[in-house]
C-alpha cells in the first residue's frame, strides 16, 4: 500500500488524538480478502509446534487463560511474515510516532480462548521491553468482531505521560490506583474500544490497557505487532529476543530481527 493509501486510513486528527491520548482506533487497515487470509495464516501459525517462534504458557496453565500467545510467528511461517512486515503498518506507526523510521521489535499471536478466561489486567508494555528510550508502540488487530463480551481493549487517554511505572503481575494483578500516583490520571475515565474485525488500534507502550476476558464459545484472535523508532537502544535487561542476539547495552537495537519496515 502506498504512502497516500496510509493517509486515506490515518487523518492529522487521528496522529493528533494519539499524540495526546496514547492510542488511537483506525477501521477497515484490512480488506475482506486480508482478513480471511490472515485468519487462515494465523490459525496455522498457532498450531504449528516447531520453528523458531514461541509459546508463553501451554494449555492449561495460568497464563494460557489469560493469553494464548505465541511470539514472532514470522519467523516460521511466511504468510504471516507478509503482515508482520507489512509496510502498510509500519507506516501507521511511523507517521504516528513521527519517527524517521520505524523497525520491527516482534509480533505476538493473542488469542483469548472461550471458556475459562481470565482478563488481561491494567498494565504499560513498557516495563517488558528492554529499552532505554519510550517511543516504541503496538498495532492489535483484531481478527473477529470485539466487545466486552469476548476481551475488546480499554485504555486510559493520557496515562502514557505518568511514564514508566514497575511492571505487574498478570496472574495476580494490582488494582490501577494502587500504582498510578498521579491523581489526574487514576481518575480518568477508561475508553472502551469495540471494533469490527479487520480494524486496529495503535497504543504506546506507556499508556495502560486492559483486555475483558472471553465469555463467548469461539477464540478471539488477533495479531499484535510492536515497532520501535530506528536508534531505540538496549537497556541490558534480559528478553526472550535480545539475549542470542549479543546486543550491546546502549547501543541501538538492531539485526536479523528487528529490520527497519518503514522510513521517512
Amino acid at each position: 500500500m502506498t504512502t497516500e493509501t496510509t493517509h486515506e486510513l490515518l487523518s492529522e486528527q487521528q496522529i493528533q488524538f494519539y499524540r495526546e491520548n496514547g492510542f488511537v482506533q483506525i477501521d477497515n487497515v484490512l480488506t475482506p480478502e486480508e482478513l480471511a487470509e490472515l485468519r487462515e495464516y494465523l490459525d496455522e501459525a498457532m498450531t504449528d509446534e516447531d520453528g523458531n517462534s514461541f509459546a508463553t504458557d501451554k494449555q492449561g496453565g495460568s497464563y494460557y487463560r489469560v493469553l494464548n500467545q505465541k511470539v514472532n510467528t514470522w519467523r516460521d511461517h511466511g504468510g504471516m511474515a507478509k503482515y508482520v512486515l507489512h509496510p502498510r503498518f509500519a507506516e501507521l506507526a511511523r507517521r504516528l510516532t513521527g519517527a524517521s523510521a520505524i523497525r520491527l521489535f516482534h509480533d505476538h499471536a493473542l488469542f483469548k480462548m472461550p471458556g475459562d478466561s481470565k482478563p488481561t489486567p491494567w498494565h504499560q508494555d513498557m516495563p517488558y521491553w528492554p529499552m532505554n528510550e519510550k517511543g516504541a508502540l503496538s498495532i492489535w488487530i483484531t481478527l473477529d468482531d470485539v466487545d466486552e463480551n469476548n476481551g475488546c481493549m480499554m485504555f486510559v487517554p493520557g496515562s502514557f505521560k505518568a511514564g514508566k511505572l514497575k511492571g505487574i503481575n498478570f496472574l495476580d494483578p494490582q488494582n490501577i490506583n494502587d500504582y498510578v500516583e498521579d491523581p489526574e490520571i487514576a481518575a480518568t475515565q477508561p475508553v472502551i474500544v469495540r471494533m469490527k474485525a479487520g480494524s486496529c488500534t495503535f497504543h504506546d507502550g506507556l499508556t495502560f490497557h486492559y483486555a475483558h476476558s472471553n465469555k463467548t464459545d469461539k477464540p478471539r484472535r488477533v495479531l499484535a505487532i510492536i515497532y520501535m523508532p530506528d536508534g531505540t537502544t538496549f537497556n541490558g535487561k534480559n528478553h526472550l529476543l535480545t539475549t542470542k542476539e549479543k546486543l550491546t547495552q546502549d547501543k541501538p537495537i538492531s539485526g536479523r530481527l528487528f529490520p527497519v519496515l518503514s522510513r521517512e
